[in-house]
């Protein structure tokens, strides 16, 4: 078996998993209406292909991918448009997004697909089209679209394949179930991604808190063959060993360096629900539609892992699993630790959706109000990414950003685990945001304004040369005169010197129209 390593910090948070009860999956159902927001994913948002009352089936294309950052938005079910406009998304700021709503009609009908059967002959730019076309983002993450990390750096070769089934955050459990129900699918649908990508060799991660996912991803793995080499490795339970590059040092030691990428260490890692989706996209022709979601917390009756239609309002599913709102304040995407708290509960289950939690308050006090910096230190032995977060919290009060990108801003990876043991209860992670924010914000206000200089100076240079060659024009045309002035001389002076004349009065009248140019 092969070793694996230790890395800097993390924490050891209640883990609270069984209440969803992993390894079973419950159904959703179809809600009377779904909300499908355009952007679900990291990059530019798809162009909207229907109208408002268009009937349409389940798995048609409602929004088609804009370039190469971008992926399309498919109908989870079938029924009528009936709005596109803006609504509320699972976002921490509470932002608005074009959505397109869908009034479900009951009758579940869908369009026929056809997969790819001998995908191992299939061309790679063909597989990673019909990746893109079903409408596949990351979906343990931040939702990077998979055609675009499939396609790596130019000229980086990858050896390494990563299906990261860490799921180390508390309460979360919608990997751990899919490993344990659908585990040879997974397998299968890795196998297409090292053949895509070139990989070498595939790591399933499982912490050693999950032995019935462990040990379904093992028989999976022993069942069937591939052309490459595949393990299974498991390693001590600790938070965030599930952070990309985290787990890439558990696994191999290598460390990625700050603002690079995996891929410049030859490793590309994607989550498990991501290889099923991209199984079911090459062998069936199957568009992304749905995912499974963890609903979990005191305040429902019936906790567990659902599968859901994308674009289901959270209050459907709240309703369904018996919500009870008596003892609960906040309503939270995610988890406890990197989930961020909704303003309402009419936002729809996306494609990042991995848990819903509705903690009683007993069971996740609100956040007493941050007091003063006591400089313990904590947050910095328990920071996986080695950085200075007390240090960083500084600089984001003052907005220094210059500091912050010295300290390495952009390697946080908001996990919160310094939040977590922080004495004083300062939401750190809440200022880096935002700090990235102004940062990103900045950088783009930067773009823009050098487009705009260098388009002025471009226009200047042009203004420049068709002056020139104006006053060329006008010299050529003087001297041409003066030298038919001078050679009338010679016959008639007279004629001559009307010739000089009128070539002066010229001169004198082509004098301001160049300065009228120069200042328009």
């Amino acid at each position: 078996m092969r070793s694996t390593y230790a890395i800097h910090g993390g924490i050891h948070p209640n883990e609270a998993k069984a209440l969803a009860t992993p390894g079973k999956v419950l159904d959703a159902g179809i809600p009377d209406k779904l909300v499908l927001p355009l952007s679900q994913h990291i990059g530019r948002q798809p162009e909207v292909v229907v109208s408002v009352g268009e009937s349409v089936k389940g798995g048609q294309v409602l929004a088609l991918a804009e370039g190469p950052m971008s992926v399309s938005l498919h109908a989870p079910t079938s029924g009528v448009i009936t709005a596109i406009e803006d609504r509320s998304v699972p976002h921490p700021s509470g932002m608005t997004n074009r959505c397109i709503e869908l009034q479900c009609d009951g009758e579940d009908d869908w369009l026929a697909f056809t997969g790819i059967t001998d995908w191992r002959a299939a061309d790679r730019t063909e597989l990673i089209e019909a990746i893109s076309n079903a409408g596949i983002a990351g979906m343990g993450g931040a939702g990077f679209p998979t055609a675009v990390k499939l396609n790596g750096p130019p000229g980086q070769s990858i050896d390494t394949l990563i299906i990261n089934g860490t799921e180390c955050e508390p309460y979360i459990s919608s990997d751990d179930t899919l490993m344990q129900v659908d585990a040879p699918a997974i397998v299968e649908g890795a196998d297409i991604l090292a053949h895509i990508i070139g990989a070498r060799e595939i790591l399933f991660a499982v912490e050693d808190n999950k032995p019935a996912a462990l040990t379904a991803m093992r028989d999976a793995v022993a069942g069937s063959e591939s052309g490459c080499q595949r393990d299974v490795m498991t390693f001590p339970t600790k938070y965030p060993s599930g952070g990309e590059k985290q787990l890439i040092e558990i696994l191999t030691g290598k460390q990625v360096p700050s603002g690079g990428l995996p891929a410049h260490l030859g490793i590309v890692c994607q989550n498990p629900g991501t290889a099923v989706a991209v199984r079911a996209a090459i062998l069936e022709g199957k568009p992304l539609t749905e995912r499974i979601v963890t609903l979990t917390g005191e305040a429902l009756g019936r906790p567990g892992n659902y599968r859901v239609r994308l674009g289901t309002p959270i209050h459907h599913l709240l309703a369904m699993t018996e919500f009870d709102p008596s003892d609960n304040r906040r309503l939270i995407h995610g988890g406890p630790m990197m989930g961020f708290a909704l303003e309402n509960s009419d936002v729809p289950v996306i494609k990042t959706t991995n848990c819903i939690l509705v903690p009683t308050e007993q069971e996740l006090p609100t956040p007493p109000p941050a007091q003063a910096c006591i400089r313990c230190g904590l947050c910095a032995e328990a920071c996986p990414a080695s950085l200075l977060p007390q240090q960083l919290y500084w600089y984001a009060r003052a907005k220094d950003q210059e500091q912050l990108e010295k300290h390495h801003l952009f390697d946080c990876i908001e996990c919160g685990a310094c939040s977590w043991v922080c004495p004083s209860h300062i939401p750190l992670v809440q200022y880096y945001r935002s700090a990235k924010g102004s940062i990103i914000d900045a950088r783009a206000e930067k773009v823009r304004s050098d487009r705009s200089r260098d388009r002025f100076e471009a226009r200047q240079e042009r203004v420049e040369r068709e002056l020139a060659a104006r006053e060329a024009q006008r010299a050529a045309r003087r001297a041409a005169a003066q030298k038919k002035a001078d050679t009338g001389a010679e016959d008639d002076p007279i004629a001559a010197a009307i010739a000089r004349a009128k070539a002066k009065k010229q001169a004198a009248e082509e004098t301001p129209s160049a300065a009228s140019d120069g200042d328009s």
